[in-house]
């Protein structure tokens, strides 16, 4: 239970759906309410996938480029923390490559945003992947395995439902709450992307 609470915790901060939730609100604004939420369901589904395939692939990818373990929590920490301080800083959509003119060109030219750019990079980015690739490293066995793959599930379906309920959100918190609640948000990532790091030097120290 402590193991899925915290692979559980872990992503949902590092997606942090309530940050794409301005996001999802101005792609989908001229869209029916049946629309909005076929297009949550999807963009989850999309997350999804693209976390069991880094889970499941992400120790090849390792091997293939001969990455350690180390080096990936390094990197995967740096990337985690800076998300973290875009959330402080409220640049957090600028730093998912999103801005309002990006924003207005996939509302006029895109058909379906459910895979880019909500899926990846807004809510499954480097940051939620280098996760779940060091999780696949740490933790084996098929009952941790198993565990895991709940707790991707239940993230994916906490996003599907964040998503789904965007309008809600904003008309109840406005900009400034969710601005605020993110921001708390943004703390606990970059806890999360310093803990990587010193666990990776003190590892590399260990080993010396």
């Amino acid at each position: 239970m402590d193991l899925f609470l915290v692979i559980c915790g872990a992503l949902i901060s590092v997606m942090n759906p309530l940050g794409t939730v301005p996001i999802f609100v101005g792609l989908t604004q001229e869209h029916t309410t049946p629309e909005r939420n076929k297009i949550a369901l999807w963009a989850s589904f999309n997350v999804f996938v693209i976390l069991l395939i880094s889970f499941f692939a992400g120790k090849f990818i390792l091997i293939f480029f001969g990455i350690t373990l180390n080096s990936l929590k390094i990197a995967g920490g740096l990337i985690i923390t800076f998300s973290g301080f875009s959330l402080l800083t409220g640049a957090f959509a600028k730093s998912k490559g999103m801005s309002k003119d990006s924003v207005q060109e996939d509302i006029n030219t895109r058909s379906d945003i459910s895979l880019t750019p909500l899926a990846l990079p807004m809510i499954a980015g480097p940051g939620a992947i280098s996760l779940l690739i060091t999780f696949n490293q740490e933790h084996t066995g098929w009952v941790n395995v198993a565990i895991i793959l709940g707790a991707i599930v239940i993230s994916t379906v906490f996003v599907y439902l964040i998503l789904r309920s965007s309008f809600v959100i904003v008309k109840a918190m406005g900009a400034s709450g969710i601005n605020a609640l993110s921001r708390i948000i943004g703390f606990i990532v970059i806890a999360i992307g310093v803990e990587f790091i010193t666990a990776a030097v003190t590892n590399i120290f260990q080993i010396k």
